[in-house]
């Protein structure tokens, strides 16, 4: 056999393992889809529609479901304090890494990665009684503190990636023309990291809007999307369940494809 045929195969046998990779991811979405913007009649009967009737009846009475609309709110509130606060504090901390010498500062990266190496279940009881005595428990304060300790790794590498891609000698020139460091920040490196910094915040939104373990612990009241529909799966008829599915993916899915590029960024693959 000779070398080209060999590469011919080898290209065939690639294209066919992502093929068969692609659709492992897509079809279930697809599916989840089609169920979702079908008729409940439709979800129950059989054979199963491959094309959505674009009936809007499973997502009327996925709405209209008591208690949906406000777990649904919960989740928006919680996803956008989440969103403010690991920016708040992740893009200091990414400006902070890209820019100044100090000790211990690769022990720094290092445990700001290894803080996601800990379950979130391990210390979920610790939480829960941490928060009971704080009186944070069941709100939704509480539960962004959370999701923001789940988002600000990736906030942290985002944007020190993001940083580092700006090159030191923009700031230096605005330092001789008299700008303050802060000045220099807020006029030249603010402005040409804002579509990363506004990925990022997006990507804190998605990880609190998908995050069900410590919501479903922490609340009970003020409970979100993932934790309601977790709580009621067991006896919902399935037209919701594949409503509040797409409800929970949609966005999600729309996100990431929004900040994909800058996600890549966080390993240093784009600014290289």
């Amino acid at each position: 056999m000779s070398v080209t045929s060999v590469r011919r195969a080898g290209n065939r046998v690639f294209i066919a393992g992502v093929a068969l990779l692609i659709l492992w991811v897509l079809l279930p979405i697809w599916l989840l889809f089609v169920n979702a913007l079908s008729a409940p009649a439709e979800v129950t009967g059989f054979p199963k529609r491959f094309i959505p009737s674009f009936d809007l009846a499973s997502l009327s009475f996925f709405f209209g479901f008591s208690g949906v609309v406000d777990a649904l709110w919960n989740s928006v509130k919680v996803a956008a304090l989440t969103m403010i606060l690991s920016i708040g504090v992740g893009a200091p901390a990414g400006y902070a890494l890209s820019r100044f010498d100090f000790p211990g500062k690769e022990t720094f990266r290092f445990l700001v990665v290894m803080t996601r190496a800990f379950p979130l279940p391990l210390l979920a009881l610790p939480l829960a009684v941490m928060f009971i005595r704080t009186g944070l428990d069941d709100t939704i304060t509480g539960l962004a503190l959370v999701h923001t300790t789940l988002a600000l790794p990736f906030a942290v590498l985002i944007t020190f990636s993001l940083f580092s891609g700006i090159p030191l000698e923009l700031e230096e020139a605005a330092w001789t023309l008299g700008c303050t460091r802060l000045q220099a920040f807020t006029k030249v490196i603010l402005p040409l990291a804002a579509p990363g910094i506004a990925a990022s915040a997006v990507f804190a939104f998605v990880i609190s809007w998908n995050e069900v373990f410590a919501a479903a612990v922490l609340t009970i009241e003020n409970r979100t999307l993932t934790a309601f529909l977790l709580q009621s799966i067991d006896v919902s008829p399935l037209p919701l369940k594949f409503a509040g599915g797409a409800a929970l993916v949609l966005p999600a899915l729309f996100f990431i494809f929004a900040v994909r590029k800058y996600l890549f960024a966080m390993w240093g693959i784009a600014n290289r």
